[in-house]
């Protein structure tokens, strides 16, 4: 990932943590749920976890996106 993206992500996490997560792993992941569930509970404790799952999160936990290519799907990186 570009580190143009991870900032706008980051910037989002600071101002709505929720979306910056669902940016990166999707609105209906468990990363997701946890960032939302922490917000309504507290804006600092969103803000701190969305941030460190943006960070320091597991890098095999990303979405991939994939194009068809004859007879194989192949991501893209």
């Amino acid at each position: 990932m570009g580190c143009c993206c991870m900032l706008c992500e980051i910037l989002l996490a600071i101002i709505l943590p929720p979306l910056g997560v669902c940016l990166h792993y999707g609105c209906c992941s468990l990363e997701f749920c946890i960032c939302l569930v922490l917000t309504i509970l507290g804006y600092l404790p969103g803000i701190i976890y969305a941030i460190y799952v943006l960070v320091a999160g597991r890098p095999g936990r990303t979405r991939y996106y994939y194009y068809y290519h004859g007879d194989y799907i192949e991501p893209l990186v």
